[in-house]
């Protein structure tokens, strides 16, 4: 059967189900990260846990997804694409599975580091391979890739919901099932990506790494923001006077905006070039966080985040890649980093708030903002000086 397998049009990637399997693939990484919350009273009492020993198998996996961007990054050189995808499944599939079916805690922190490292192979594959998989076009793909992932965030609690926390198993069960399935769908994957021409690789050290740097805090502040505001805007909501269950519901159209945003700027992908995207997002962004200083209207401020915080991570990508077409690195480590920082914000702010109080959180997560706009910029500045760049165009 493997004579049949349909391979990629010429200087493509990916044929139409492989695309389609690939967004698949997101909904599922999404899914199971948004599982371990909703699954921690049923943890608790499986394992007899306390709140912070049951919050550690999210810990696990994030812990596993930067090593496994890490790892996969650095092994990429010397494997197909299809091996790497197909691996990075395997992994998923043997960790959801693990932590479904673990006799003992120590043994499910194992299962979600593993399924985590798989987690990280795909988070980075995908992302990379659509950033240069679909010529003129990556830059939509990847926010349609991406907007998959948040599809899978909804679903995760959703399932939980539905099986019942002491039933979580059921859902770790079916996400392993699922990447089971996917490893059969990695045929129409090309083997290896297009090459960029040598001439544009030509860059001084100097303006490289500031490019880099620059990339690097674009995307821990970008990150930082994004789950500042999932994490603090039902405490700050409840605080200026909205009821526990406003609160909850406003957090879920923020989480809902996030997803239908990269949807939305598809169309825009095709006319403006990534960086003035982003510009606009990062200013957008913080105004809205400024808004969100005013009880009255903190509730739709915090969708405009979502709404504009969206297109940021999958629209920065085509952006590195044409900055620095020659730094192979590049994205797995912008991509570690937006994990890094995804899991250390929350904390940070919770002792910013500790120290100004929970009506701060909106001038908190502005400076956070402001900082990503500033970085965003900076990172124009530097890119229109670079030889690397390609002629500006919209």
């Amino acid at each position: 059967m493997t004579d049949t397998v349909i391979q990629p049009a010429a200087g493509r990637l990916f044929t139409r189900p492989a695309a389609v399997a690939s967004c698949v693939g997101f909904v599922l990484i999404g899914m199971l990260q948004a599982l371990y919350g909703p699954a921690v009273p049923g943890l608790r009492e499986e394992y007899g846990l306390s709140p912070s020993a049951a919050g550690l198998g999210l810990s696990l996996h994030f812990t596993g997804g930067v090593a496994g961007v890490l790892a996969f990054n650095a092994i990429h050189s010397r494997i197909s694409n299809r091996a790497l995808l197909a691996a990075s499944y395997v992994l998923m599939a043997a960790g959801g599975a693990g932590f479904a079916l673990a006799p003992n805690w120590p043994l499910a922190l194992a299962a979600a580091f593993l399924g985590g490292l798989g987690f990280g192979g795909i988070d980075y594959g995908l992302n990379q391979l659509f950033a240069i998989g679909f010529g003129d076009r990556s830059t939509a793909m990847l926010n349609v890739l991406n907007a998959h992932f948040g599809i899978g965030a909804v679903l995760g609690p959703a399932l939980i919901a539905w099986t019942g926390p002491d039933d979580y198993p059921y859902a770790f069960g079916a996400c392993a099932v699922l990447a089971g399935a996917l490893i059969l769908c990695t045929g129409g994957v090309g083997s290896q990506p297009p090459s960029p021409p040598a001439e544009k690789a030509r860059d001084s050290s100097g303006l490289l790494s500031r490019v880099l740097v620059g990339f690097l805090v674009l995307y821990i502040l970008n990150v930082a923001v994004e789950a500042g505001v999932g994490g603090w805007e039902p405490t700050h909501l409840e605080t200026v006077g909205y009821s526990a269950t406003v609160a909850a519901s406003a957090t879920s159209v923020y989480w809902l905006m996030l997803t239908v945003g990269r949807f939305l700027v598809v169309p825009i992908t095709l006319r403006y070039a990534p960086e003035r995207i982003l510009a606009v997002c990062a200013a957008g962004m913080t105004a809205c966080l400024l808004l969100a200083l005013i009880p009255g209207a903190a509730p739709v401020a915090y969708a405009g985040v979502g709404l504009f915080i969206a297109p940021v991570f999958p629209t920065g990508l085509p952006w590195l890649n044409q900055a620095l077409p020659g730094a192979k690195r590049a994205g797995a480590w912008v991509i570690a980093a937006s994990m890094i920082g995804g899991v250390a914000a929350p904390p940070l702010l919770g002792v910013g708030i500790e120290a100004s109080g929970i009506h701060a959180v909106p001038w908190l997560l502005t400076v956070l903002s402001g900082g990503s706009l500033v970085a965003t910029v900076w990172l124009v500045r530097l890119t229109r000086r670079s030889p690397t760049s390609p002629a500006e165009g919209v």
